[in-house]
């Protein structure tokens, strides 16, 4: 059974509910080398099943930095802050952004503060040497009517300075709904890039995502030059199964023409961070997907 993203994420929300400097850039053919990573969610079920395993077969294929996709209850993976940091520092591997759903749960309008587990994830993310804390999903309530939705880009804003503060970033990772569902009229997108502060609140492009609301990844990158330092490259195809239009692939196989985004991103966008997502195989097991996905990056010129 293909679990979607968007179903991940909303069910793991639910069930939670209850400036650092980035390495020296160095420039060949326009590109950038160094800050390549992976969304532990391409491997979901094998970091299940096995986090240590997988996350030896990751630094193995050469990945030096991950983005995590699990925090329950203190914990990524399963495991306690203090404990996954060692794992991830003796693999060689760092651990530069993280996916943490900030829900309506997460602030007290009366109180005009985040709520005590909110400012434990930040804490945590702190900790494990995050450079980014990335909210990756909005609920409805959050985005059923423009005063509510522009009351969350404030506390989007919020957010920002209390990462700053803990020495990172706050970060939204865009899905599809975005695109497509408008208040007064506008998309939601460009709502959020008019009220968002780029000061404070990085915008972590996922350039496959967009296409199920309708949108196109390079126009989306030329309407917003500068916004976009954390990009999730990816590319899409149609989709074989399920409700959505397009599912994920391999890079540099579908529609995205991901390798002319990236460079785009790179050149204009502001990107500084490359973190590779592949949600669905075509026959192909996750770990290969991945090392195909690395390798393609490397032949970019991405890589050294």
């Amino acid at each position: 059974m293909k679990t979607s993203r968007r179903t991940f994420i909303k069910t793991g929300a639910l069930a939670v509910a209850g400036s650092a400097v980035l390495p020296e850039l160095i420039l060949g053919c326009g590109r950038q080398k160094g800050m390549v990573g992976l969304q532990l969610y391409c491997i979901r079920d094998e970091m299940a099943a096995d986090p240590l395993g997988s996350l030896k077969q990751v630094a193995v294929m050469g990945y030096k930095y991950v983005e995590h996709a699990n925090y329950i209850d203190r914990k990524f993976y399963g495991y306690p802050a203090s404990e996954f940091r060692k794992i991830i520092d003796d693999l060689g591997l760092s651990m530069l952004s993280g996916h943490t759903v900030m829900g309506s749960q997460d602030w007290d309008e009366a109180k005009q503060d985040f709520s005590d587990s909110w400012k434990q994830t930040i804490e945590d993310a702190a900790f494990m040497g995050q450079k980014y804390v990335v909210s990756p999903w909005m609920d409805d309530s959050m985005r059923s009517n423009y005063d509510d939705f522009m009351r969350y880009m404030g506390v989007f804003n919020k957010c920002g300075e209390l990462c700053r503060k803990n020495g990172m970033k706050f970060g939204y990772h865009n899905h599809d709904f975005e695109f497509s569902q408008k208040l007064n009229d506008t998309k939601l997108f460009d709502i959020m890039m008019k009220n968002m502060d780029p000061e404070l609140v990085v915008v972590q492009l996922d350039i496959g995502n967009l296409y199920n609301g309708g949108a196109v990844a390079i126009d989306v990158v030329n309407q917003y030059p500068g916004r976009f330092e954390n990009l999730h490259v990816k590319d899409e195809i149609k989709s074989t199964s399920g409700n959505e239009e397009y599912e994920s692939c391999i890079i540099g196989e579908g529609i995205v023409e991901t390798q002319k985004v990236v460079d785009l991103a790179t050149k204009i966008g502001g990107t500084k961070v490359y973190i590779i997502e592949q949600e669905s195989y075509q026959g192909r097991t996750p770990m290969e997907c991945v090392k195909a996905d690395l390798e393609i990056m490397k032949e970019w010129g991405y890589i050294s």
